[in-house]
């Protein structure tokens, strides 16, 4: 009697799964629960660092803009973020380190195909650069070595705005991994926002002008590329809208949009462009921050590794099969 209903019931069971065509759902789990990956070992200093760097890179490019224009008070502006950025940048890599000369060694050897090695050397030589050309111009001292030392810190200025976005695409954190096509445009457009932003505050209103045109399209791009970011990774883009990282993503956001909207309809009144700058400087470091936040939940759970690894893994299958 028990068997039977035992079978009436396993037969109950499986009826149901075959007519709902219903399959558990996959769990995601991972050996006695501990991460599929070790979370990123960076500590607070990184994604500072990545706010100061890519500050200092896009403001070395602006003020190099600006001198080329004739326009020697946002150029004057502009450099003095740079300088105040790049000697920022240095200590903060260094201190993340843990060992200040681990940062020197990191200089025996170039290597083209490491985002870790271009950036240490690019931050290297622009950030003496950067500080070169400030120390030129406000004391007025060797002129000419002055305006080589922006050309230098003004070339090199794009790289060290966005190397860093390459650079945790580098890594086996899914969300950042599966996200190098559009982390350096994120960081890009950060960088600029926040180094037009910078100089808005500094420089008179009326030379200002660049420095608000600067400010609205990085602002453009970085929310564009964010939006585009998200909605690739779909489901991989969760940890961009839960916790610490969606907190901070969506005040980044907010603080940029309205920042920007500030900036954009206060023109040359300064108390409205500066409070507009303010709150895009505060979105840029709210931006970076979320995407450290971020790499650091997705590499928790583990269905954000084992998720794309089956899709790659389906992809692959599906391409096999095709004639």
């Amino acid at each position: 009697m028990s068997a039977a209903g035992g079978g009436r019931r396993d037969g109950d069971r499986r009826g149901r799964r075959v007519r709902g065509s219903m399959v558990p759902e996959a769990e995601f789990r991972s050996y006695y629960g501990r991460p599929i990956i070790k979370e990123p070992v960076w500590t607070w200093e990184v994604p500072w660092y990545f706010f100061a760097g890519g500050l200092a890179g896009a403001s070395a490019s602006l003020g190099l803009g600006a001198r080329l224009a004739g326009n020697h008070r946002l150029a004057r502006a502009a450099w003095t973020v740079a300088g105040a950025g790049g000697t920022v940048g240095i200590p903060l890599l260094a201190s993340d380190l843990g060992r200040p000369e681990r940062f020197l060694y990191m200089l025996r050897m170039f290597k083209v195909t490491s985002p870790l090695s271009v950036g240490s050397w690019v931050l290297a030589a622009m950030g003496p650069a950067a500080v070169g050309a400030v120390v030129s111009d406000r004391l007025g001292i060797f002129p000419r070595l002055g305006r080589a030392a922006e050309v230098a810190a003004g070339l090199l200025g794009p790289a060290l705005a966005t190397y860093t976005g390459t650079l945790v695409a580098d890594t086996a954190v899914p969300v950042w991994h599966e996200a190098g096509r559009e982390l350096p445009f994120v960081f890009a457009g950060s960088a600029a926002a926040s180094a037009g932003a910078a100089a808005v505050l500094l420089a008179p209103p009326g030379d200002a002008g660049p420095a608000r045109r600067l400010v609205l399209a990085g602002a453009l791009l970085e929310l564009g590329a964010a939006q585009a970011m998200e909605r690739r990774l779909g489901e991989l883009g969760e940890p961009y809208h839960q916790g610490p990282a969606g907190r901070l993503a969506r005040l980044a956001k907010a603080c940029t949009a309205t920042g920007a909207g500030l900036v954009a309809a206060g023109g040359r009144r300064r108390g409205v462009a500066a409070a507009g700058a303010a709150l895009v400087l505060a979105g840029s470091a709210c931006e970076r921050w979320a995407v450290y936040k971020a790499g650091f939940q997705s590499a928790r759970d583990p269905k954000y590794i084992v998720g794309p690894q089956r899709a790659r893994m389906a992809a692959r299958q599906s391409e096999q099969i095709e004639p």
